[in-house]
């Protein structure tokens, strides 16, 4: 694998992604589709055990550092930075289930066998470096406001949020830096990872071609966008149980949204099990005449 290929796989120039004209409704059909997949490939209790233990590690970091309760929030929203990335499996599950194959849980790791794993790790650590910087300018952000007079109590904090002026300009400054971050990696990755996972296109056509799908449909992307924001503030208000459902449901829903925006091309689309096949160099001898012929091969076990 070089280091080419993760930019530009060999289908950037053979098969270029073509974009289509989508609208509000093709947002909506991909939710349902999200959804109908979500019921016939439950997965509610996997991303359940890993929001706990994300929590977990979370509210252990939040209480090691000490006064961080207002970086909950800052946590919470990373959900829609990072969780394109996140549902790589999700896409594949979707991707089979489209093709008509059976369709097993574990089947979600398949995709570390796709050829286009490099390209998908890339720009996974992309978003994971946005998030981080979305925290950082959070915590400076709260610095500022609050400096050496930051209340110490969950009570205190939630009061002086609700109720201070500082406090509603941190829900002003911070939500509107927050949408700033989100409209950016929605941007990038809306149709990025289907695309790479789907068509060996390399990373830079990939997100050219989700920055394209921005370009010419916005209504349908603002719309997917808003979708996903309310799923994620539902899913949150239960004490973030909810996520457990909402979060699958986006992810399915993300790979539909993208069958509808990028134009298929069967010719080019990966092979549903990414087969290794391994190229065996033939094996010479020589003859009295000094010509070269291969010896017959054996498979072996």
């Amino acid at each position: 694998m070089t280091a080419i290929h993760v930019y530009f796989g060999p289908d950037a120039l053979a098969s270029p992604p073509v974009v289509r004209k989508i609208g509000v409704p093709d947002a909506v059909a991909a939710l349902k589709e999200g959804f109908d997949d979500f019921l016939a490939m439950p997965s509610h209790l996997l991303f359940l055990a890993i929001f706990y233990v994300g929590a977990g590690i979370a509210l252990t970091a939040l209480s090691t550092f000490g006064g961080a309760l207002h970086l909950v929030f800052p946590l919470a929203a990373g959900f829609a930075l990072v969780g394109p990335f996140l549902a790589v499996g999700l896409y594949e599950l979707s991707r089979r289930r489209e093709l008509g194959l059976e369709v097993r849980p574990s089947d979600a790791l398949i995709v570390a066998n796709s050829p286009a794993l490099p390209s998908l790790a890339c720009l996974g650590l992309a978003l994971v470096a946005i998030f981080f910087v979305w925290i950082a300018v959070a915590q400076a952000l709260y610095v500022w406001l609050y400096g050496p007079t930051a209340p110490t109590s969950a009570t205190a904090f939630l009061g002086d949020v609700l109720s201070t002026h500082r406090g509603w300009l941190l829900i002003v400054l911070g939500g509107g830096i927050g949408f700033l971050f989100a409209a950016f990696v929605l941007c990038v990755s809306v149709v990025s990872f289907p695309l790479m996972l789907d068509r060996d296109v390399g990373l830079v056509p990939a997100v050219a071609s989700s920055l394209r799908v921005s370009r010419d449909n916005p209504l349908a992307v603002a719309a997917w966008g808003a979708i996903v924001a309310a799923l994620l503030i539902l899913g949150a208000l239960p004490l973030f149980i909810g996520l457990a459902v909402a979060m699958p449901v986006l992810g399915h829903g993300t790979w539909r949204f993208y069958r509808r925006a990028i134009e298929r091309d069967p010719a080019h689309e990966q092979s549903p099990a990414w087969p290794k096949v391994a190229v065996k160099p033939p094996r010479y001898y020589a003859t009295p005449h000094s010509v070269i012929f291969p010896l017959p091969q054996r498979d072996e076990e």
